[in-house]
């Protein structure tokens, strides 16, 4: 959270599940717009986003709609998108990471579960304790050729 400290903007949760991401999100960002994407709402219901703020779809759908669909001044994502199936899950990552980049505002955070390769992600450091390539962390960049994404070792 200390990453978009005293920057306005709103946040997107892509994948609700039962939304503890949601959640705590919420509890941590009070002030904040949250809106969610999520092809499947079913969270506990004290979880549930408001009806403005979910955006019914599949990332594929949504994420090319984003400019149509989604707050213009996001400074954090939470891309929680794993499905379980490595395959899936790297093929699932390359698309979003290319529709993230293509959108998302410079210096946008991007907290997830997969790796994202993208040109305009640039690799963060995960906070300590952190097991390396359980979550990855990156800052949108504006693409310039000085910008180089680093990649996670293993």
């Amino acid at each position: 959270m200390e990453l978009v400290a005293g920057r306005p903007g709103s946040v997107l949760e892509l994948g609700l599940g039962n939304g503890r991401s949601y959640d705590h999100l919420r509890a941590r960002l009070p002030e904040r717009r949250i809106v969610v994407v999520e092809r499947d709402p079913k969270p506990h219901p004290a979880c549930m986003p408001r009806p403005e703020d979910l955006v019914i779809g599949t990332f594929e759908t949504v994420l090319p709609r984003a400019a149509t669909l989604l707050p213009h001044d996001l400074v954090l994502v939470h891309a929680d998108i794993g499905t379980g199936d490595p395959v899936r899950n790297a093929c699932l990552a390359r698309e979003v990471a290319r529709q993230l980049a293509g959108f998302l505002p410079q210096g946008c955070i991007i907290a997830g579960d997969q790796h994202l390769p993208a040109e305009r992600l640039r690799t963060l450091p995960v906070p300590e304790g952190v097991e390396p390539g359980r979550y990855h962390l990156y800052r949108v960049t504006s693409g310039d050729a000085d910008h180089i994404m680093l990649r996670p070792a293993g």
